[in-house]
């Protein structure tokens, strides 16, 4: 009798149906791209799903609107940038940086390697383009002030997101806010050389490119840490394998598989951040000191008012 319980009951356990994966929102901070092959290996590895998670990401119309659409409850999470984290602190959205998915910075300036330029002394009295706006300006402004320039001594351009145009076709001098991982490898490819000069080499303190933020509410939601512990587990997959990962991101996103695309995929690797949930401090209370210095920022806000781990 005992067994024919117990066999009735496994049964029963074995029909019941499965938990429902929890559903989680991503607005990623532009189209879909190398930049966020982390999120996706953890897709691909099945590594979301191991964890009891629906990942869903969102591609926005608007890449400023992000922050603003998760503040109004349309996400759960947004791909941003350190070096924007205490403007939107400032702009009262309520937001904190929860996991970083790039911990090194991929921002530079690009001049045409023909050109009269050799180092940033010779950007005086000439012409340089800006994509973002203030935290390109503060990186523009310590890496003048290395060789004695301030922004008054060059002609400063908004170029919004045509920074290689804006090179190629030489309306401008110089280009700050184009990335080592895309920009610089398109000219490249399109038989322009330039020259790189990285901030974190000229003034600029080190800092995350590419952060996950949560409503400071929501910061330690369980799906959160899950999340966070899966994209670990598939950024460790995706450096293992990163030609398997590169096969699954072409097979979802066929029209993504181009030149460009394959060779951003491999340079992004070195810029992981390995444990995405790890927050380093002493990183973010530097770089809000630094902002603070260039004037970008009024005052330094508490790092646990802007980041936590959860």
């Amino acid at each position: 009798m005992r067994a024919l319980l117990l066999l009735a009951l496994l049964a029963g356990l074995s029909a019941s149906p499965a938990r429902a994966a929890d559903r989680l929102t991503v607005i990623l901070d532009w189209f879909v791209n190398a930049n966020h092959e982390a999120l996706l290996s953890a897709q691909y590895d099945g590594a979301y799903a191991r964890a009891g998670l629906d990942v869903r990401f969102v591609v926005p119309a608007d890449p400023g609107s992000p922050p603003r659409l998760l503040a109004a409850h349309q996400a759960d999470l947004c791909v941003s940038y350190q070096p924007e984290l205490a403007l939107l602190d400032a702009a009262g959205l309520g937001l904190v940086r929860v996991g970083t998915l790039e911990d090194t910075p991929l921002t530079t300036l690009l001049v045409a390697a023909s050109g009269p330029i050799r180092s940033l002394a010779d950007l005086k009295g000439r012409r340089v383009g800006a994509s973002i706006g203030a935290t390109d300006e503060a990186l523009l402004r310590a890496m003048l002030g290395t060789v004695g320039l301030r922004t008054t001594d060059v002609t400063l351009t908004e170029v919004n997101f045509q920074i290689e145009q804006a090179l190629m076709s030489h309306s401008v001098d110089a280009v700050i806010g184009g990335m080592r991982n895309y920009e610089q490898i398109d000219l490249r490819q399109r038989g322009f050389k330039a020259t790189a000069f990285n901030p974190e080499d000229h003034g600029v303190p080190p800092y995350d490119e590419l952060i996950l933020l949560a409503r400071r509410d929501d910061a330690h939601d369980p799906r959160v840490v899950r999340f966070l512990a899966a994209l670990r587990e598939g950024t460790a997959t995706l450096l293992v394998h990163p030609d398997r990962m590169w096969d699954a991101f072409v097979k979802d996103h066929p029209d993504e598989n181009t030149p460009l695309n394959h060779a951003a995929w491999f340079a992004t690797l070195p810029h992981l951040a390995r444990d995405p949930a790890r927050l380093d401090a002493q990183r973010y209370a530097a770089f809000q000191d630094f902002m603070v210095r260039e004037g970008t920022l009024k005052t330094a806000l508490p790092v646990d008012q802007i980041a936590v781990q959860p």
